[in-house]
């Protein structure tokens, strides 16, 4: 009915230990879409923290390089997954969420 069942994700979620592999892949950002404070507690090293809830959250993703790979998380993979949805809506192809967020990341947290 009018295609409200047949959404698609257009993004993968993957296990910690698929997410720190594809992290070695060339052209892969890490984005940590949680608040300022929740990132200063800790991280996953390398990431670049933009918070999915700021107001500026549209206007830092238009900045971005649509080319490359992006792997997206959170605390707990729920806010991860609408900043991936928004990134596809927004024409970037290679997203993809960390299953768990950081809660279930079994690699180096940065603190």
């Amino acid at each position: 009915m009018f295609g409200l069942f047949n959404k698609t994700k257009s993004f993968e979620e993957i296990s910690s230990p698929e997410f720190e592999l594809k992290m070695k892949s060339k052209d892969t950002i890490v984005l940590d879409v949680r608040t300022g404070g929740e990132f200063a507690s800790g991280y996953i090293p390398g990431a670049k923290n933009i918070d999915v809830n700021s107001g500026d959250f549209a206007s830092r993703i238009s900045k971005l390089d649509k080319s490359k790979n992006y792997l997206v998380y959170c605390r707990s993979g729920m806010r991860s997954a609408s900043a991936c949805t928004y990134l596809g809506e927004q024409g970037f192809e290679n997203v993809t969420n960390l299953r768990g967020g950081i809660m279930g990341w079994k690699g180096q947290v940065k603190r």
